[in-house]
């Protein structure tokens, strides 16, 4: 069955960095633009940014624009979220996704597969 398993979450002070992983499994992970989501306490998930199945294109919210940078290698059916310069506010669960190639999909309701999160809080 499919299986998104996020990984590389923790605890961090505000200025620094952060790479979360996210290992695809069950289906044709090359065949999907994958996303990024966050969710923090009392709030909704939110988007973060997404990434072509070719890896060609992004996009992000602008919350996060300059800041991170999400990849992928479909060699290893991985997707990869590198969060840099990270602020209190980014305290949050971060989810990884999935979704058919019908173009750069921002909203929760276009996803198809989700992965069961990672904690990343960032200190002051």
């Amino acid at each position: 069955q499919v299986q998104l398993e996020e990984s590389g979450g923790g605890l961090v002070q505000a200025g620094g960095s952060l790479r979360l992983s996210c290992a695809a499994s069950g289906y044709m992970f090359s065949g999907y633009n994958m996303g990024w989501f966050r969710q923090a306490p009392g709030k909704e998930r939110e988007f973060v940014a997404t990434i072509s199945w070719s890896g060609g294109t992004s996009n992000y919210a602008d919350s996060v624009k300059g800041r991170f940078t999400i990849s992928r290698d479909n060699a290893k059916n991985t997707v990869y979220l590198q969060m840099n310069s990270l602020k209190p506010e980014d305290t949050a669960v971060y989810y990884c996704a999935a979704t058919r190639p019908r173009g750069l999909r921002v909203t929760t309701q276009d996803y198809d597969y989700w992965g069961q999160g990672t904690q990343v809080t960032v200190s002051s």
